[in-house]
């Protein structure tokens, strides 16, 4: 009897946005044709309104985050975000047609859209989480691996199966490179009838001999997944394992900078000025504001500046507001953490609502930087990660950034480690650069400055 159907993470957030889409239009047309105290006659009118307000909710959704399956399941977080981001959605497309349109509405059909809207989501997503209790979810994995040169062998497995998040893999069978290669038939058809990934974390391939190929190639002709570690992490985490011994260089480093992509330049050039021309209007108000409050609660410069390596390793000046005491780095550089006893409490709050990053805006407007990249980094840091990395460098191949993946992806970088971390996000980056990636990464920019979330 064959297995049944495993839905990966994409198809399910497609059955998820189906579901949602379906609820939202419904809704919408119940507002439209029963709660207005009018009937909407233009066709095109009404082609416009439900359009608009379908992408406004799937991108109120997804600046708030709603569609993370990675997290796991809690009836309490879907309760909390349903009503939460549902109803603002609701209250905006009521309040907005009183507005502009000044419309009546019937109560009853009004109530329904208000209130039965959020409901209905609460529902469907509850029965969406709870109906893959029932369907399989979860892929069984065998893991391949070289014992000569994994020294943590537990991390890999942790990873595989989640490492804090839902993964959707679990990591059933382990065999070394050695033990797989002389795996009678018999029992490799055995296991396969209970595994349903194969993850191979060798540094090269030509370690697989002829005969476990082509168990391979049977397990691939019987619907069996094979990947290498590399391509699953980099599929689950969005990032690349930059510690992984799988085919590294070339695998990691397959990077797009033979590829002339115009409309890409394009869009960076059209993003960098709007933010200019936005936060420079902000940085204008600010300033003044900034200037006084500093006389008295942060005696000392109004700015700092500080070198930082920027694109192809050169160094640039960045500046900012001054946050910390002025002696900060008295006893030799440090890199800053999140709670740091060098910030003054006037500098917290600068911290808090991002306001001392403002003039960063000089570095755009100078061409040393632009809104998205990976963040620069001291002289004095890049000189010890890439002693502890080869990699490290090859964030240097695109100007830094004010944001960028590893920022709204991870935590707070407090250390060498939390940097090697962000590292992998900046690959990730640098290897995937698209309109559609740095359109997510200002979306999650919007989430993070508003719930101070990572960065």
């Amino acid at each position: 009897m064959p297995k049944p159907l495993i839905f990966n993470t994409k198809e399910r957030k497609t059955i998820l946005v189906l579901g949602d889409l379906f609820i939202i239009g419904s809704a919408l047309n119940v507002f439209m044709n029963d709660a207005l105290d009018v009937k909407v006659e233009n066709i095109l009118f009404r082609i416009i309104f439900y359009i608009s307000g379908t992408l406004f909710f799937f991108l109120l959704s997804y600046v708030l985050n709603f569609y993370n399956l990675e997290r796991p399941f809690k009836t309490r977080l879907i309760l909390s975000q349903s009503f939460f981001i549902v109803g603002s959605f609701v209250l905006t497309i009521f309040i907005g047609t009183v507005l502009f349109f000044d419309a009546s509405f019937w109560r009853i059909p009004l109530i329904i859209f208000l209130f039965l809207t959020p409901l209905e989501i609460f529902l469907w997503r509850y029965f969406f989480g709870n109906l893959f209790k029932v369907i399989p979810a979860i892929r069984n994995v065998m893991y391949v691996f070289d014992k000569e040169i994994d020294d943590d062998h537990q991390k890999y497995i942790d990873q595989i199966d989640g490492d804090g998040m839902e993964s959707y893999y679990k990591t059933r069978l382990t065999y070394s490179i050695d033990n797989v290669t002389i795996l009678e038939r018999k029992k490799f058809m055995d296991a396969m009838d209970k595994i349903d990934s194969f993850i191979l974390n060798i540094p090269s391939y030509d370690q697989l001999s002829p005969r476990f190929e082509k168990m391979l190639i049977e397990a691939i002709l019987k619907g069996k997944e094979v990947l290498s570690f590399t391509t699953f992490y980099e599929n689950i985490y969005e990032a690349l394992p930059l510690k992984s011994h799988n085919d590294s260089f070339y695998e990691l480093l397959q990077l797009k900078n033979g590829k002339i992509r115009y409309l890409e330049a394009l869009f960076t050039f059209i993003v960098n000025w709007l933010f200019i021309l936005v936060v420079g209007a902000i940085f204008i108000f600010f300033l003044p504001i900034v200037f006084v409050l500093n006389l008295f609660f942060n005696r000392g410069p109004l700015f700092y500046t500080q070198k930082r390596v920027g694109q192809y390793g050169k160094e640039f000046s960045i500046f900012k507001f001054r946050s910390m005491v002025v002696d900060a780095e008295s006893t030799g550089a440090k890199m800053a953490a999140k709670n740091d006893a060098r910030i003054t409490p006037f500098g917290k709050i600068l911290r808090m609502f991002r306001i001392d990053e403002l003039p960063q805006l000089i570095s755009i407007i100078k061409g040393d930087m632009q809104l998205i990249g990976p963040r620069p980094e001291r002289k004095i840091f890049v000189d010890k990660l890439n002693e502890i990395t080869p990699f490290y460098s090859a964030r240097h191949l695109i100007k830094p950034g004010i944001t960028g993946w590893a920022q709204v992806k991870y935590k707070y970088g407090e250390n060498l480690e939390d940097s090697i971390r962000k590292l992998e996000y900046d690959m990730y980056y640098i290897k995937n650069k698209s309109i559609t990636l740095d359109i997510r990464i200002i979306f999650k920019t919007i989430t993070t400055v508003l719930f101070s979330r990572g960065i």
